[in-house]
């Protein structure tokens, strides 16, 4: 079982790790998915599964949910309007494109959310889940496991 304090703990953690595409290195770089898959296996032991590799531009030129399948596969559906602290989120960048974006909620509540993610160009920085990142809110996943503490 996890708590999810330590899910946060751990995000926040990696504040700090420059973007590096397909990496997933704590303090040396990484990507959306690579903060995703560390935070996993600091957690929860070795990832279920490795991506194979993939272009800053897969989602677009793929049109498959690639992201969306795999959570599914590892991590548990929660409505988006019931994200908690702990919970992983996917971003679509335009509408009929697959999510390609993964970010982990830091805080959710009525004084408002936050989020820890990798982007290109910046390192990993906690960030408001302002309303440009709800209207690209495509699906909401909690860790397996997962308790309130």
């Amino acid at each position: 079982m996890i708590a999810r304090a330590q899910i946060v703990a751990e995000a926040r953690s990696w504040i700090g790790t420059p973007y590096r595409h397909q990496a997933a290195l704590k303090g040396v770089g990484c990507d959306c998915l690579g903060l995703v898959r560390g935070v996993w296996a600091a957690l929860c032991g070795e990832p279920p599964e490795t991506p194979p590799p993939y272009s800053a531009d897969w989602a677009e030129a793929g049109g498959i949910e690639t992201l969306r399948d795999a959570a599914r596969r590892h991590l548990l559906p929660v409505a988006g309007d019931a994200m908690r602290a702990g919970d992983v989120l996917l971003f679509r960048w335009r509408a009929h494109v697959p999510a390609k974006h993964l970010a982990i909620v830091t805080e959710a509540g009525p004084g408002g959310a936050r989020m820890v993610h990798a982007h290109d160009g910046a390192a990993v920085c906690e960030v408001a889940l302002s309303g440009w990142w709800r209207r690209h809110l495509a699906y909401a996943f909690a860790f397996p496991g997962c308790l309130d503490q």
